[in-house]
Protein backbone atom coordinates (compact mmCIF):
# COMPACT_ATOMS: atom_id res chain seq x y z
CA UNK A 1 0.00 0.00 0.00
CA UNK A 2 2.99 2.36 0.88
CA UNK A 3 4.64 1.96 -2.59
CA UNK A 4 1.03 2.39 -4.13
CA UNK A 5 0.87 5.61 -2.70
CA UNK A 6 4.25 6.74 -3.59
CA UNK A 7 3.87 5.91 -7.51
CA UNK A 8 0.67 8.21 -7.38
CA UNK A 9 2.46 10.42 -5.82
CA UNK A 10 5.67 10.39 -8.44
CA UNK A 11 2.46 10.11 -11.34
CA UNK A 12 1.16 13.04 -9.65
CA UNK A 13 4.02 15.64 -9.63
CA UNK A 14 4.07 14.80 -13.44
CA UNK A 15 0.21 15.67 -14.19
CA UNK A 16 0.64 19.06 -11.79
CA UNK A 17 3.81 19.87 -13.74
CA UNK A 18 2.19 19.37 -17.15
CA UNK A 19 -1.66 21.70 -15.52
CA UNK A 20 0.96 23.77 -14.97
CA UNK A 21 2.49 24.28 -18.08
CA UNK A 22 -0.70 24.58 -20.06
CA UNK A 23 -1.12 27.53 -17.79
CA UNK A 24 1.83 29.14 -17.87
CA UNK A 25 1.64 28.79 -21.87
CA UNK A 26 -1.95 30.30 -21.70
CA UNK A 27 -0.44 33.38 -19.54
CA UNK A 28 2.38 33.59 -21.85
CA UNK A 29 0.48 33.46 -25.21
CA UNK A 30 -1.25 36.71 -23.38
CA UNK A 31 1.60 38.34 -21.62
CA UNK A 32 4.57 38.12 -24.35
CA UNK A 33 2.45 37.16 -27.94
CA UNK A 34 1.10 40.71 -28.16
CA UNK A 35 4.20 41.64 -30.43
CA UNK A 36 2.33 39.89 -33.11
CA UNK A 37 -0.72 42.33 -32.94
CA UNK A 38 1.54 44.98 -34.08
CA UNK A 39 1.23 44.97 -37.50
CA UNK A 40 -2.46 45.08 -37.20
CA UNK A 41 -1.78 48.09 -34.78
CA UNK A 42 -0.08 49.90 -36.91
CA UNK A 43 -2.68 49.32 -39.65
CA UNK A 44 -5.21 50.83 -37.55
CA UNK A 45 -3.19 53.77 -37.55
CA UNK A 46 -0.70 53.96 -34.35
CA UNK A 47 3.00 55.21 -35.24
CA UNK A 48 5.61 52.05 -33.85
CA UNK A 49 6.57 53.93 -31.07
CA UNK A 50 3.10 53.95 -29.72
CA UNK A 51 2.25 50.30 -30.96
CA UNK A 52 4.75 48.97 -28.71
CA UNK A 53 3.84 50.82 -25.81
CA UNK A 54 0.86 49.32 -26.19
CA UNK A 55 1.75 45.86 -26.63
CA UNK A 56 3.83 46.87 -23.47
CA UNK A 57 1.06 47.10 -21.35
CA UNK A 58 0.67 43.80 -20.03
CA UNK A 59 3.91 43.82 -18.32
CA UNK A 60 3.86 46.70 -16.91
CA UNK A 61 0.21 45.24 -14.75
CA UNK A 62 2.62 42.10 -13.95
CA UNK A 63 5.51 44.18 -12.40
CA UNK A 64 2.97 45.89 -9.96
CA UNK A 65 1.90 42.27 -8.80
CA UNK A 66 4.39 40.19 -8.97
CA UNK A 67 5.55 40.01 -5.56
CA UNK A 68 2.32 40.27 -4.37
CA UNK A 69 1.22 37.15 -5.85
CA UNK A 70 4.37 35.24 -4.58
CA UNK A 71 3.74 36.01 -1.34
CA UNK A 72 0.26 34.99 -1.54
CA UNK A 73 1.75 32.04 -2.63
CA UNK A 74 3.81 31.76 0.34
CA UNK A 75 1.22 31.91 2.81
CA UNK A 76 -1.75 30.31 1.01
CA UNK A 77 -0.46 27.61 -1.87
CA UNK A 78 -0.07 27.69 -5.72
CA UNK A 79 -3.49 25.99 -6.90
CA UNK A 80 -5.69 29.48 -5.91
CA UNK A 81 -3.25 31.94 -6.58
CA UNK A 82 -2.79 30.63 -10.28
CA UNK A 83 -6.37 29.78 -10.77
CA UNK A 84 -7.45 32.77 -10.01
CA UNK A 85 -4.70 35.32 -11.83
CA UNK A 86 -5.76 33.34 -14.84
CA UNK A 87 -9.52 33.24 -14.46
CA UNK A 88 -9.18 37.23 -13.93
CA UNK A 89 -6.80 38.08 -17.09
CA UNK A 90 -9.30 35.94 -19.56
CA UNK A 91 -12.64 38.08 -18.29
CA UNK A 92 -10.67 41.32 -18.27
CA UNK A 93 -9.94 40.10 -22.10
CA UNK A 94 -13.16 39.69 -22.94
CA UNK A 95 -14.53 42.87 -21.36
CA UNK A 96 -11.86 44.21 -23.47
CA UNK A 97 -13.32 43.09 -26.75
CA UNK A 98 -15.57 46.35 -25.87
CA UNK A 99 -13.28 48.95 -25.40
CA UNK A 100 -12.50 51.78 -27.94
CA UNK A 101 -9.56 53.58 -28.60
CA UNK A 102 -5.83 52.53 -27.36
CA UNK A 103 -6.36 54.72 -24.11
CA UNK A 104 -9.17 52.06 -23.04
CA UNK A 105 -7.14 49.08 -24.33
CA UNK A 106 -3.89 49.93 -22.79
CA UNK A 107 -5.60 50.23 -19.61
CA UNK A 108 -7.20 47.21 -19.78
CA UNK A 109 -4.44 45.09 -21.07
CA UNK A 110 -2.15 46.84 -17.85
CA UNK A 111 -5.61 45.19 -15.57
CA UNK A 112 -4.78 41.73 -17.59
CA UNK A 113 -1.51 41.50 -17.06
CA UNK A 114 -1.94 42.02 -13.10
CA UNK A 115 -3.74 39.26 -13.38
CA UNK A 116 -2.25 36.95 -15.30
CA UNK A 117 1.17 37.62 -13.01
CA UNK A 118 -0.15 34.88 -11.19
CA UNK A 119 1.15 31.85 -13.18
CA UNK A 120 4.70 33.39 -13.69
CA UNK A 121 5.10 34.40 -9.53
CA UNK A 122 3.67 30.80 -8.27
CA UNK A 123 4.45 27.99 -10.99
CA UNK A 124 7.60 28.05 -10.69
CA UNK A 125 7.22 27.28 -7.02
CA UNK A 126 5.56 23.67 -7.53
CA UNK A 127 8.40 22.86 -9.05
CA UNK A 128 10.19 23.14 -5.63
CA UNK A 129 7.50 21.43 -3.30
CA UNK A 130 7.04 18.62 -6.14
CA UNK A 131 10.22 18.27 -7.45
CA UNK A 132 14.01 17.06 -5.55
CA UNK A 133 17.09 19.00 -6.36
CA UNK A 134 18.21 15.83 -9.09
CA UNK A 135 14.80 16.40 -11.26
CA UNK A 136 14.43 19.88 -10.42
CA UNK A 137 16.54 21.45 -13.25
CA UNK A 138 14.90 19.32 -15.89
CA UNK A 139 11.54 20.02 -14.21
CA UNK A 140 12.47 23.66 -14.42
CA UNK A 141 12.87 23.66 -17.64
CA UNK A 142 9.72 21.68 -18.81
CA UNK A 143 8.17 24.78 -16.92
CA UNK A 144 10.11 27.34 -18.89
CA UNK A 145 9.46 25.60 -22.09
CA UNK A 146 5.68 27.46 -21.96
CA UNK A 147 7.28 31.17 -22.71
CA UNK A 148 8.65 29.79 -26.34
CA UNK A 149 5.29 27.74 -26.54
CA UNK A 150 3.10 30.61 -25.31
CA UNK A 151 5.18 32.84 -27.97
CA UNK A 152 4.92 30.16 -30.79
CA UNK A 153 1.31 29.88 -30.09
CA UNK A 154 0.54 33.19 -30.21
CA UNK A 155 2.99 33.67 -33.58
CA UNK A 156 0.76 30.91 -35.39
CA UNK A 157 -2.59 32.48 -34.23
CA UNK A 158 -2.08 36.11 -33.76
CA UNK A 159 -1.55 37.18 -37.03
CA UNK A 160 -3.79 34.96 -38.85
CA UNK A 161 -6.47 36.49 -36.36
CA UNK A 162 -5.84 39.89 -36.28
CA UNK A 163 -6.18 39.92 -40.00
CA UNK A 164 -9.43 41.57 -39.92
CA UNK A 165 -9.10 43.16 -36.73
CA UNK A 166 -7.89 43.14 -33.03
CA UNK A 167 -11.03 41.68 -31.17
CA UNK A 168 -10.56 37.71 -32.92
CA UNK A 169 -6.97 37.88 -31.34
CA UNK A 170 -8.36 38.95 -27.88
CA UNK A 171 -10.99 36.14 -27.78
CA UNK A 172 -8.70 33.62 -28.60
CA UNK A 173 -5.83 34.75 -26.10
CA UNK A 174 -9.04 35.25 -23.67
CA UNK A 175 -10.56 31.91 -23.87
CA UNK A 176 -7.18 30.46 -23.47
CA UNK A 177 -6.69 31.69 -19.87
CA UNK A 178 -9.93 30.95 -18.67
CA UNK A 179 -10.13 27.29 -19.93
CA UNK A 180 -6.29 26.43 -18.48
CA UNK A 181 -7.64 28.55 -14.87
CA UNK A 182 -10.38 25.52 -14.41
CA UNK A 183 -7.82 23.09 -15.79
CA UNK A 184 -5.16 24.05 -12.67
CA UNK A 185 -8.24 24.18 -10.02
CA UNK A 186 -9.49 20.84 -10.92
CA UNK A 187 -6.11 19.06 -11.36
CA UNK A 188 -3.06 20.85 -9.39
CA UNK A 189 -2.83 20.10 -5.73
CA UNK A 190 -0.45 22.29 -3.58
CA UNK A 191 2.78 20.41 -2.38
CA UNK A 192 3.19 19.62 1.50
CA UNK A 193 4.56 22.42 3.09
CA UNK A 194 7.71 20.21 4.34
CA UNK A 195 8.72 18.91 0.69
CA UNK A 196 11.92 21.00 -1.49
CA UNK A 197 14.76 21.40 0.91
CA UNK A 198 16.53 24.65 0.23
CA UNK A 199 19.67 24.60 -1.47
CA UNK A 200 20.36 27.91 -0.23
CA UNK A 201 20.81 29.99 3.35
CA UNK A 202 18.64 29.95 6.72
CA UNK A 203 16.55 32.67 7.21
CA UNK A 204 16.79 36.04 5.13
CA UNK A 205 18.54 34.78 1.94
CA UNK A 206 19.08 38.35 0.84
CA UNK A 207 21.74 39.14 3.34
CA UNK A 208 24.39 37.82 0.88
CA UNK A 209 24.40 39.54 -2.93
CA UNK A 210 24.03 36.08 -4.17
CA UNK A 211 20.40 36.28 -5.18
CA UNK A 212 20.95 40.49 -6.59
CA UNK A 213 23.21 38.87 -8.57
CA UNK A 214 21.01 35.79 -10.30
CA UNK A 215 17.66 38.32 -10.89
CA UNK A 216 20.65 41.17 -12.19
CA UNK A 217 21.95 38.47 -14.78
CA UNK A 218 18.49 36.82 -14.93
CA UNK A 219 16.96 40.45 -16.08
CA UNK A 220 19.91 41.01 -18.36
CA UNK A 221 19.31 38.33 -20.31
CA UNK A 222 15.46 39.05 -20.46
CA UNK A 223 17.13 42.33 -22.76
CA UNK A 224 18.15 40.22 -25.82
CA UNK A 225 14.95 37.66 -25.38
CA UNK A 226 12.40 40.60 -25.95
CA UNK A 227 14.49 42.26 -28.69
CA UNK A 228 13.89 39.05 -30.78
CA UNK A 229 10.35 38.32 -29.78
CA UNK A 230 9.29 42.10 -30.06
CA UNK A 231 11.04 42.63 -33.00
CA UNK A 232 11.84 39.80 -35.18
CA UNK A 233 8.19 40.23 -36.85
CA UNK A 234 8.85 43.64 -37.49
CA UNK A 235 12.25 43.42 -38.85
CA UNK A 236 11.57 40.44 -41.19
CA UNK A 237 7.81 42.40 -42.55
CA UNK A 238 10.08 46.10 -42.65
CA UNK A 239 13.68 44.94 -44.16
CA UNK A 240 12.70 41.85 -46.31
CA UNK A 241 8.63 42.90 -46.94
CA UNK A 242 7.09 39.60 -45.82
CA UNK A 243 3.83 39.29 -45.10
CA UNK A 244 2.98 39.01 -41.02
CA UNK A 245 1.92 35.49 -41.22
CA UNK A 246 4.95 33.87 -43.23
CA UNK A 247 7.18 35.88 -40.61
CA UNK A 248 5.20 34.61 -37.46
CA UNK A 249 5.54 30.92 -38.85
CA UNK A 250 9.50 31.40 -39.00
CA UNK A 251 9.68 32.66 -35.59
CA UNK A 252 7.34 29.91 -34.68
CA UNK A 253 10.04 27.87 -35.41
CA UNK A 254 12.86 29.67 -33.06
CA UNK A 255 9.97 29.33 -30.49
CA UNK A 256 9.71 25.98 -30.37
CA UNK A 257 13.53 25.52 -30.73
CA UNK A 258 13.51 28.00 -27.91
CA UNK A 259 11.02 25.69 -26.08
CA UNK A 260 13.45 22.50 -26.60
CA UNK A 261 16.79 25.02 -25.58
CA UNK A 262 15.31 25.57 -22.28
CA UNK A 263 14.42 21.48 -21.23
CA UNK A 264 18.32 20.90 -22.47
CA UNK A 265 19.69 23.52 -19.95
CA UNK A 266 17.65 22.08 -17.51
CA UNK A 267 18.66 18.58 -18.38
CA UNK A 268 22.42 19.88 -18.89
CA UNK A 269 22.12 21.45 -15.31
CA UNK A 270 20.97 18.64 -13.51
CA UNK A 271 24.38 16.33 -15.09
CA UNK A 272 26.68 19.61 -14.49
CA UNK A 273 25.38 19.97 -10.77
CA UNK A 274 25.55 23.42 -11.41
CA UNK A 275 22.33 25.95 -12.65
CA UNK A 276 24.79 29.15 -12.98
CA UNK A 277 27.93 27.29 -15.27
CA UNK A 278 25.91 26.56 -17.91
CA UNK A 279 24.05 29.70 -17.53
CA UNK A 280 26.84 31.56 -18.08
CA UNK A 281 28.28 29.47 -21.09
CA UNK A 282 24.72 30.48 -22.86
CA UNK A 283 24.79 33.94 -21.78
CA UNK A 284 28.05 34.08 -24.17
CA UNK A 285 26.83 32.31 -27.16
CA UNK A 286 23.84 34.69 -27.22
CA UNK A 287 26.25 37.61 -26.67
CA UNK A 288 27.91 36.21 -29.95
CA UNK A 289 24.46 35.20 -32.15
CA UNK A 290 23.15 39.00 -31.42
CA UNK A 291 26.48 40.90 -32.69
CA UNK A 292 26.05 38.22 -35.33
CA UNK A 293 22.63 39.31 -36.19
CA UNK A 294 23.38 42.69 -35.55
CA UNK A 295 25.97 42.95 -38.38
CA UNK A 296 23.54 40.96 -40.71
CA UNK A 297 20.98 43.63 -40.34
CA UNK A 298 23.37 46.24 -41.12
CA UNK A 299 23.11 45.03 -44.74
CA UNK A 300 18.96 45.13 -44.74
CA UNK A 301 16.77 48.19 -45.48
CA UNK A 302 16.27 51.01 -42.56
CA UNK A 303 12.89 50.91 -42.15
CA UNK A 304 12.15 54.89 -42.71
CA UNK A 305 13.37 53.75 -46.20
CA UNK A 306 10.98 50.36 -46.41
CA UNK A 307 8.60 51.62 -48.47
CA UNK A 308 11.62 52.71 -51.59
CA UNK A 309 13.40 49.67 -51.11
CA UNK A 310 13.47 46.64 -53.71
CA UNK A 311 11.99 43.33 -52.42
CA UNK A 312 14.97 41.42 -51.63
CA UNK A 313 16.72 38.38 -49.74
CA UNK A 314 17.68 39.86 -46.21
CA UNK A 315 21.38 38.61 -46.27
CA UNK A 316 21.35 34.65 -45.19
CA UNK A 317 23.65 35.48 -42.25
CA UNK A 318 20.29 37.60 -40.91
CA UNK A 319 17.69 35.29 -41.31
CA UNK A 320 19.94 32.76 -39.64
CA UNK A 321 21.14 34.52 -36.98
CA UNK A 322 17.01 35.65 -36.11
CA UNK A 323 15.93 32.34 -35.79
CA UNK A 324 19.21 31.26 -33.79
CA UNK A 325 18.72 33.92 -31.38
CA UNK A 326 15.09 33.15 -30.86
CA UNK A 327 16.44 29.66 -29.99
CA UNK A 328 19.14 30.40 -27.46
CA UNK A 329 17.76 33.95 -26.22
CA UNK A 330 15.30 32.06 -23.77
CA UNK A 331 17.88 29.02 -23.03
CA UNK A 332 18.70 30.49 -19.51
CA UNK A 333 15.04 31.30 -17.85
CA UNK A 334 14.25 27.85 -16.23
CA UNK A 335 18.16 28.04 -15.40
CA UNK A 336 18.12 31.53 -13.02
CA UNK A 337 14.64 30.67 -11.50
CA UNK A 338 15.62 27.33 -10.56
CA UNK A 339 18.45 28.71 -9.07
CA UNK A 340 16.55 31.38 -7.61
CA UNK A 341 14.15 29.24 -5.79
CA UNK A 342 16.74 26.96 -4.79
CA UNK A 343 18.67 29.53 -2.63
CA UNK A 344 15.91 31.16 -1.54
CA UNK A 345 13.98 27.68 -0.33
CA UNK A 346 10.62 26.82 0.62
CA UNK A 347 9.91 29.70 3.28
CA UNK A 348 11.08 32.12 0.17
CA UNK A 349 10.82 31.25 -2.90
CA UNK A 350 7.13 32.75 -4.13
CA UNK A 351 8.56 36.28 -2.66
CA UNK A 352 11.95 35.49 -4.25
CA UNK A 353 10.65 34.07 -7.26
CA UNK A 354 8.25 37.53 -7.60
CA UNK A 355 11.13 39.61 -7.39
CA UNK A 356 13.26 37.98 -10.08
CA UNK A 357 9.96 37.57 -12.06
CA UNK A 358 9.94 41.67 -11.44
CA UNK A 359 13.17 42.53 -12.86
CA UNK A 360 12.77 40.51 -15.62
CA UNK A 361 9.85 41.81 -16.50
CA UNK A 362 10.90 45.58 -15.88
CA UNK A 363 13.05 44.92 -18.37
CA UNK A 364 10.86 43.41 -21.06
CA UNK A 365 8.01 46.41 -20.50
CA UNK A 366 11.46 48.93 -20.95
CA UNK A 367 12.44 46.74 -23.82
CA UNK A 368 9.83 47.64 -26.47
CA UNK A 369 9.26 51.58 -26.72
CA UNK A 370 13.26 52.13 -26.28
CA UNK A 371 14.17 49.87 -28.85
CA UNK A 372 10.87 50.78 -30.75
CA UNK A 373 12.47 54.45 -30.64
CA UNK A 374 15.73 53.32 -31.56
CA UNK A 375 14.98 51.47 -34.07
CA UNK A 376 12.90 53.67 -35.68
CA UNK A 377 15.87 56.78 -35.02
CA UNK A 378 19.05 54.46 -35.44
CA UNK A 379 18.18 51.36 -37.00
CA UNK A 380 17.96 47.40 -36.66
CA UNK A 381 21.85 47.15 -35.94
CA UNK A 382 21.99 49.63 -33.28
CA UNK A 383 19.04 47.81 -31.26
CA UNK A 384 20.33 44.42 -31.75
CA UNK A 385 24.11 46.06 -30.98
CA UNK A 386 22.73 47.01 -27.45
CA UNK A 387 21.21 43.47 -26.85
CA UNK A 388 24.72 41.93 -27.26
CA UNK A 389 25.83 44.28 -24.94
CA UNK A 390 23.60 42.76 -22.41
CA UNK A 391 24.15 39.72 -22.91
CA UNK A 392 27.29 39.99 -22.31
CA UNK A 393 27.17 42.04 -19.75
CA UNK A 394 24.97 39.07 -17.87
CA UNK A 395 28.33 36.63 -18.70
CA UNK A 396 30.04 38.30 -15.76
CA UNK A 397 27.15 38.98 -13.48
CA UNK A 398 26.11 35.10 -13.00
CA UNK A 399 27.83 33.95 -9.37
CA UNK A 400 29.09 31.04 -9.51
CA UNK A 401 27.11 28.19 -7.43
CA UNK A 402 26.89 24.67 -7.04
CA UNK A 403 23.37 22.82 -6.73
Amino acid sequence: MRRYSRNMESRRRWVVLAAGVAGMTAGCAFLYGLPYLLPRLRADGLSLTEAAVLVACPTFGLLATLVLWGALADRYGERGVIALGLGGAGLVLLALLAAHGPVALGVGLVVAGAFAGSVNAASGRLILGWFGPAERGLAMGIRQMAQPLGVAVAAVAVPVLSDSGRNPALAFLAVSCLVTAVLIAVVVRDPARTAGASAGTNGNPYRTPVLWRLHGAGALLVFPQFAVATFGLVFLVDSEHWGAAQAGRLLAVGSFGGAAARLFAGWWSDRAGSRTGPMRILAAITAGVLAILAAGAAGAPDPAGAAEAARGGLAGLAVAALVAAAVVSVSTNGLSFTAVAEYAGPGWAGRALGIHNTGQNGVAAATAPVLGAVVTHAGYPVAFTAAACAAALAVVTVPTLRN
